[in-house]
């Protein structure tokens, strides 16, 4: 269980909590040294390293195959997929003819940097890579971890509901970019758009939102555009 984030069973004495305090501290602290280290190993091959977090069925995955299938024959691409259980992703990431590599978690809510760097050296991308890191799907515990990678998008459905940034203020608070998907369905749900949009900028006024679809491909062309610039801006700051 994830003490970071707080689940798991609480014990309600003074002692009890300050002992869970100083676990969660030093737990993150080696885990920031980890990221570190990622963020170092990336930074010499020129590569860069995007967190990808979401609820369960935000369409992450089906946005990485999209991604992928369009834009990874000019550039190399690799993905590390987080799930607590199967290879399902994975399988459909390798199916676009990218290197993935899939971490179980078991009853982990997370991937952590340590995780990420074992997985790092054996998927072992080429000099300026783009990788992918798929997140366990929650809007909790994954805010926490930093995995050394040089971006963190999140990704909200219109199936979901607009109060979702104000009900996981960490992980929006925390976002690079935020990922309005699914919008092909936005004439058969209740979503407020406008009003998420001003949720996230109460949270994070300057953060960029784009609105996509994967499936019927409306906005990936601002999603790719802003990969390419960060992935150029992440590049030059490497040889600078």
């Amino acid at each position: 269980m994830c003490g970071s984030c707080g689940c798991g069973d609480l014990s309600h004495s003074h002692e009890d909590r300050g002992r869970r305090l100083r676990i969660e501290e030093n737990l993150l602290a080696a885990n920031d040294r980890y990221a570190q280290a990622n963020r170092a190993w990336l930074a010499a091959r020129g590569a860069w390293m995007i967190n990808l977090m979401a609820s369960p069925g935000a369409g992450k995955t089906s946005l990485l195959v999209r991604t992928l299938r369009e834009l990874g024959r000019r550039f190399p691409c690799a993905v590390i997929e987080g799930d607590q259980q199967t290879s399902l992703d994975a399988e459909r990431i390798r199916a676009c003819g990218v290197k993935a590599l899939q971490i179980n978690t078991g009853k982990a809510c997370h991937l952590d940097a340590h995780h990420v760097g074992h997985a790092l050296a054996k998927l072992d991308p080429p000099k300026g890579a783009w990788v992918f890191v798929e997140n366990v799907g929650n809007l909790v515990c994954p805010a926490a971890f930093d995995l050394g990678e040089q971006m963190r998008v999140v990704l909200l459905s219109v199936t979901e509901g607009e109060d979702k940034p104000l009900k996981y203020p960490y992980m929006f608070h925390r976002a690079d970019l935020i990922l309005i998907t699914k919008i092909d369905l936005l004439p058969y749900v209740e979503f407020d758009l406008k009003r998420c949009l001003e949720y996230v900028r109460r949270l994070k006024p300057q953060v960029e939102a784009l609105k996509l679809s994967a499936r019927t491909g409306e906005g990936m062309e601002a999603w790719y555009a802003w990969l390419k610039a960060k992935a150029q801006a992440g590049q030059s700051a490497c040889m600078a």
